[in-house]
């Protein structure tokens, strides 16, 4: 990856963090133990419930993605589950860190190498991780098993097409999946465009007009169109004032999204 993929990543430091009371839960992924953070709204339920992917941001990070987002989605009377898959966050422990493995593969075979690595995890390790947390909360008395999406922004975003593939979700939100990393890896662009066009539910595709790259978006709703799969793009004004900001806009701008992306999730979401 490039000089500038990493240098955003530590700008998330920078950013403030918004506090907001969530649960921690355990799960399995296969013979590892996991960890994420739960939201939930007032009362018994069952209620539909969102898992949001996180990104590649180092550390506990991705905690100030999920402040933000969980309280969002429990007032629109939705449990978020953010699970941190192995090597990051509260699941630091579980595994390596993705971000220092693709580093590590391009210390020794360039950037073909760290894309090949990159391509390898996201469809392995953290596919599996995912979809060991989707187990999960289907079994939880308190969720409408069939009334469960994902979502997810940048590697998250990855994350969410290739979950959308293997179905049990409604619906997929997918903002700015593979934005930092579409032009540099042929690889992904061929797995997430196989994905989408195998896709069980419908994605709705949102980026920020001054995110680092808008093509994986406007590719893969055009390749779901193709295969007459059920999608939805917009691509928002910019959002702050850098492509960093404009990447991070998934995570902060609900203010802006959150009509579309409720809309989008009720109609597809509502049995």
């Amino acid at each position: 990856m490039t000089k500038a993929y990493f240098s955003a990543l530590f700008a998330l430091l920078l950013l403030p963090i918004v506090m907001s009371a969530a649960e921690t839960v355990t799960f399995p992924s296969g013979e590892i133990t996991l960890h994420g953070v739960l939201y939930r709204p007032e009362g018994t339920g069952p209620f539909p419930a969102v898992i949001y992917n996180h990104g590649s941001a180092p550390g506990m990070m991705s905690e100030q993605a999920f402040t933000a987002l969980g309280p969002v989605f429990t007032s629109h009377g939705w449990v978020f589950f953010g699970p941190y898959r192995r090597g990051q966050g509260l699941s630091a422990s579980a595994g390596p860190y993705i971000g220092d493995q693709i580093a590590a593969a391009e210390k020794t075979g360039g950037v073909t190498a760290a894309a090949a690595t990159m391509v390898r995890l996201l469809r392995t390790d953290h596919l599996d991780d995912q979809l060991a947390a989707l187990a999960w909360l289907r079994k939880q008395s308190f969720i409408q098993p069939n009334r469960i999406a994902v979502a997810g922004n940048s590697f998250g975003g990855i994350e969410t097409v290739l979950g959308v593939e293997r179905g049990g979700y409604c619906a997929g939100v997918d903002s700015a999946g593979g934005a930092q990393s579409w032009a540099e890896a042929p690889e992904l662009q061929s797995l997430m465009t196989r994905a989408v066009r195998n896709a069980k539910a419908p994605i709705f595709f949102f980026q920020a007009a001054n995110d680092f790259d808008l093509s994986p978006s406007k590719t893969l709703s055009a390749k779901m169109g193709e295969a007459n799969k059920t999608y939805k793009l917009k691509i928002y004004p910019s959002y702050g004032d850098s492509p960093l900001d404009g990447h991070t806009f998934g995570y902060f701008g609900s203010d802006v999204w959150a009509e579309d992306v409720f809309g989008f999730l009720s109609q597809y979401c509502s049995k």
